[in-house]
């Protein structure tokens, strides 16, 4: 038999071992190339207001290319570990290593280049589906049509052939190494086994689960005025990162086997079989991927994390803008208020108005701060916040020593925490008048141009209001002191308005603003960037998952004989089954919830940061990423099922 024929009656014969990995092959290259697609797509020329020309995009790839080159890599080890035997017998009939190495880098050319042609198909014929869900995302009215590019298909090209060659530089090292014994040995060595948990396990496990709490309670007090200067916030964001990630390794290593042998221990020794098939396999095998298993989660956690807070964003667009921009249009000049409501009243666009004078004036705050601020290069007990009159509100009286304070922004909140009530004093060019403070839930009736963007606004008696604006300080006061706010009546009209708006050259002017542009503003950028995030989340997402279940798949390999046993002592396939069922429950689980409460506590610090609601668009992004999950681990248990059904 010639050299050629082996190969060939080889690759028959392995195709089914190596369906995995040729499915990885398939899945990567499709990704790759439909994201890659994107950046020279002709539609992504409307969208590059939101990806800064494609530079988030080319950032990306890179990141993408990381994740699939490891994912690879790591496939490839599963699959060349399996063939052990096989390289084993070469050499014992007298091939040479390397022979050996050219017959399996002939074999790897034909099914990794032949599944790249595939994937490249099929991410040509995904492309434009993505591009339909980019232009939807960031709401750019454009055709996306099936483009295919030549530099996509070089630069795909080009990444995989180098992963090929580093795939096979790993191949000639396995084979390089490996004696005949070992080979046969490979798949056969046993992962780390402990019959009894040591003092010093115990003392890692409590220690891991310490250090996570830790870490989660340190991020709770991140932004809550704990930490007043911007060493302590550097020093504190260290400590929580080291903490949860040195946590993590540590839970894998000890806290696991430690928490499953207090269940075991309670049981005093009588285990069903449920408990053999889950709890003892779950507390050695985590611990020998404990460094695995905390990539994993990290990296899981920091794409949750971040996708979670681009969905805040991109969810909160409407109600950031209408806490900017209180009313459909902003105008601070009456003369071009006027030219727009005209146009308005020509195009029969029924619309409310109101007119607010505002001022800018000096607050001490000194006597109701709740934090104090370090390290800042003004004054943290002044703040110049904009000054309107009672008369603004048609059901507010107030008494002329009493100034009430809107919220300010979430961000503020947290580093200008107030108190709820106390002693104030605003101040003019000369005069000092103090005031007794009260915050209020009314919100701000203007827009943040006169709040620079999220200052409280003090509202006083109209009397304080004359007496201020009789001595204003000219340093601090807008180019306006006049707030026009337009609404329309009907709004189904906003559209019409706002295009009216656009035409007439408003859009452009700094001072004006428009709460629909705003908030199309927000989505375009939030839009692009939620998108990137999301397309990376769900890539790691499904290659992590992929490894957790190719580990599952080399397991499942390794205990046929033990199922073989059992099967022989009676046990039937659904009793098997039943813990393998809780084992998956457990190798996937784990790193999922841990993973979740690490994106949870690392989201909850810094939210406010991004928008206006929390819990919906996490919760949302969270229910997602636990269903697709969820698929990796359905499939393993029907691998296991096929295993056992063939144990016997």
């Amino acid at each position: 038999m010639s050299i050629n024929e082996l190969m060939f009656r080889n690759l028959r014969k392995n195709l089914k071992n190596y369906s995995l990995y040729i499915f990885a092959l398939i899945f990567s290259a499709a990704l790759y190339f439909a994201f890659v697609t994107l950046q020279f797509d002709p539609a992504m020329d409307e969208a590059k207001g939101s990806v800064k020309g494609g530079a988030s995009f080319k950032a990306a790839s890179v990141i993408l290319v990381a994740i699939v080159s490891i994912f690879l890599l790591y496939a490839n080890t599963i699959f060349i570990k399996r063939r052990s035997k096989e390289i084993g017998l070469f050499q014992l009939i007298g091939m040479t290593k390397h022979k050996i190495f050219r017959i399996l880098t002939a074999e790897n050319f034909i099914l990794y280049f032949g599944s790249l042609a595939i994937g490249i198909f099929a991410g040509f014929s995904a492309s434009k589906l993505l591009m339909m869900m980019l232009l939807k995302v960031i709401g750019v009215d454009s055709i996306a049509e099936l483009h295919f590019s030549t530099n996509a298909l070089f630069q795909t090209l080009i990444v995989f052939s180098i992963i090929y060659l580093f795939i096979m530089l790993m191949n000639y090292r396995f084979i390089k190494r490996q004696t005949i014994l070992s080979l046969f040995k490979v798949t056969s060595v046993a992962e780390e086994r402990v019959k009894k948990m040591s003092i010093f396990e115990m003392v890692i496990g409590v220690l891991g689960m310490t250090l996570i709490a830790f870490g989660y309670y340190v991020s709770t007090k991140l932004f809550g005025g704990d930490f007043v200067s911007m060493n302590e916030l550097f020093i504190a964001m260290i400590a929580i990162l080291a903490s949860v990630i040195v946590g993590t390794y540590l839970f894998y290593k000890g806290s696991v086997s430690f928490i499953f042998n207090l269940i075991r221990k309670k049981k005093n020794g009588h285990v069903s079989i449920n408990d053999v098939m889950s709890l003892s396999s779950i507390m050695f095998r985590m611990k020998s991927n404990a460094v695995l298993l905390t990539i994993i989660t990290t990296v899981s956690a920091l794409a949750l994390g971040l996708l979670s807070l681009s969905y805040i964003s991109y969810y909160s667009a409407e109600a950031s803008a209408k806490r900017y921009v209180p009313d459909d249009f902003s105008i601070t000049n009456i003369q071009d208020a006027n030219k727009f409501k005209a146009v308005l009243t020509e195009n029969n666009l029924a619309f409310t108005e109101k007119t607010i004078e505002v001022i800018q004036a000096d607050i001490n705050i000194k006597n109701v701060m709740k934090t104090k601020l370090e390290e800042v290069k003004f004054d943290p007990n002044i703040v110049t916040s904009a000054v309107i009159s009672e008369t603004a509100f048609s059901d507010l009286h107030l008494s002329a020593d009493e100034t009430l304070l809107t919220k300010s922004s979430g961000v503020l909140q947290k580093f200008m925490s107030l108190k709820d009530a106390g002693p104030i004093e605003l101040k003019g060019n000369s005069i000092v008048i103090p005031q007794s403070y009260k915050e209020t839930d009314r919100k701000s009736p203007i827009s943040g141009f006169f709040t620079s963007g999220g200052l409280p606004v003090a509202i006083v008696d109209d009397t304080v209001f004359h007496s201020l604006k009789q001595d204003l300080n000219p340093a601090i006061q807008k180019k306006s002191a006049i707030y026009v706010g337009i609404s329309m009546k009907d709004k189904a009209n906003v559209e019409k308005a706002n295009a009216i708006f656009n035409e007439i050259g408003f859009g452009s002017i700094k001072a004006y603003d428009s709460q629909m542009a705003m908030r199309d503003y927000q989505k375009l950028n939030m839009g692009g960037i939620m998108f990137i995030v999301a397309f990376l989340g769900l890539t790691f997402l499904i290659t992590s998952g992929c490894i957790l279940y190719f580990k599952q798949v080399d397991e499942s390999e390794e205990e046929k004989s033990s199922y073989t046993v059992l099967r022989k002592l009676g046990f039937t396939q659904g009793d098997l089954l039943k813990g393998i069922g809780m084992k998956q429950l457990f190798n996937f689980g784990i790193p999922l919830i841990v993973g979740l409460l690490h994106s949870y506590f690392a989201v909850q610090s810094g939210w406010f940061l991004f928008g206006t609601d929390l819990y919906a668009p996490m919760i949302i992004v969270m229910v997602l990423y636990t269903a697709l999950y969820s698929v990796f681990g359905i499939l393993s248990v029907y691998y296991y099922k096929k295993v056992i059904k063939a144990s016997l």
